[in-house]
């Protein structure tokens, strides 16, 4: 399997190869920026010091910025269950969207198809973990938004990219925003630190866990962004960890 994509190299990566075995991850982003051209760009400019290692352009198109082989500079502070500074072990792939900054958009069916194309070629070349495909959120909630709630990861999942539950939507619409006890609270946080939010609960503050509930609820439960632990969160998330096993 292969894929086909246009080359517009950036220069910001580290120099030094790594080995395919520590590649780990797949990390999605949206570029969030209102212009395409703006934001390849940013992407191969030297001074902007970030970029990733494919970017899906808005009529699925793929470019590649950075080989695989190399750590391109996409995911900034971060981590996932052990994993600290998710760049050295993962592939970024941004897709061209303006996010929530500029009149967030759906994902067009052209880059849906390119992002279920490249992920596949992924996972099989470096044999990705169905629960290390991630979005940027998830490894940096205190700073990130993107991919958000519209990004396709119920339908990435049923084509086997990606983690997601297997609850019935009418039972949960039933529980949404009902508040959990604080025992039952803990048991969900308990359970994001089991899936890899949090890599130690004892150093997250409580006015920060909103953030990390929104992360969540951005990837799973994307009907109602609120930071909310609610019982629909709770059964969720004991799906997700019955699913992993």
């Amino acid at each position: 399997m292969s894929i086909n994509t246009t080359l517009d190299y950036s220069p910001n990566f580290d120099k030094k190869k790594r080995k395919p075995k520590q590649i780990r991850f797949i990390v999605f982003h949206y570029t969030g920026m209102k212009n395409e051209k703006d934001a390849i760009k940013r992407l191969t400019d030297i001074k902007s010091k970030v970029s990733c290692h494919f970017l899906i352009r808005s009529n699925g198109a793929i470019i590649t910025l950075v080989p695989e082989l190399y750590v391109s500079w996409h995911a900034g502070i971060s981590s996932w269950q052990k994993y600290k500074s998710i760049n050295k072990h993962s592939i970024g792939i941004e897709i061209s969207n303006p996010g929530h900054e500029n009149n967030y958009r759906k994902f067009s069916k052209k880059q849906i198809h390119s992002i279920l194309k490249l992920s596949k070629y992924l996972i099989k070349k470096y044999k990705i973990k169905i629960n290390f495909i991630l979005g940027h959120s998830d490894i940096a909630p205190y700073r990130k938004k993107d991919p958000g709630e519209k990004f396709p990861w119920r339908y990435l999942s049923k084509n086997k990219v990606g983690l997601w539950h297997n609850l019935n939507d009418k039972k949960l619409s039933k529980i949404r925003g009902i508040i959990v006890d604080k025992f039952n609270e803990n048991n969900f946080l308990k359970n994001l630190y089991k899936i890899g939010y949090l890599r130690d609960l004892s150093k997250y503050k409580p006015e920060n866990m909103k953030l990390i509930v929104k992360a969540f609820q951005r990837r799973f439960r994307q009907q109602l962004i609120d930071g909310v632990i609610d019982k629909e969160c709770l059964l969720i998330s004991k799906n997700l960890l019955k699913n992993l096993k």
